[in-house]
């Protein structure tokens, strides 16, 4: 399959947490992966996340893959959802983006994890320290997210 090596990205500032953010794009994951540990003040969520780095140069019609990943936010306060639910274990949210918006008192802030369909998750942090790991366990894919279709 790919030859890349799995991402160890590690967020500190808002710079870093856009290139997770491009690396997390059309993630998929089911709403039982979701979950804060408020003792540790963390919010995990494991991820099949579509390499969207080894897309450039390949052709339309050549396999992806897919990768299973973890995203960890620590030193999170609390966390407020919006349209994004655990009650149904199996519903599959496609995360879109996360975003940094800092609070008055720096170096904390909100992040916030928009979902298709609306979906977010609002973070009260009291840094960015955000982490992407990849595992081993990867997959070929055919199919390649597009946003054209979707309206808003």
């Amino acid at each position: 399959m790919a030859d890349m090596q799995p991402l160890r990205i590690f967020a500190e500032d808002a710079d870093d947490l856009t290139v997770i953010s491009a690396s997390v794009q059309d993630a998929v994951t089911k709403a039982e992966n979701l979950r804060y540990e408020s003792r540790q003040r963390r919010f995990a969520i494991e991820l099949n996340r579509f390499r969207w780095e080894e897309v450039a140069g390949k052709k339309k019609r050549e396999p992806k893959t897919r990768i299973r990943s973890l995203l960890a936010i620590d030193g999170v306060l609390s966390v407020k959802a919006r349209g994004v639910s655990k009650a149904d274990p199996d519903m599959v949210f496609s995360l879109l983006s996360i975003t940094f918006t800092p609070a008055e008192e720096l170096p904390g802030g909100m992040i916030t994890l928009l979902f298709a369909g609306d979906g977010e998750l609002a973070l009260e942090v009291e840094a960015i320290d955000v982490s992407l790991l990849d595992s081993d366990y990867e997959w070929t894919t055919r199919h390649t997210p597009s946003h054209e279709r979707r309206k808003r």
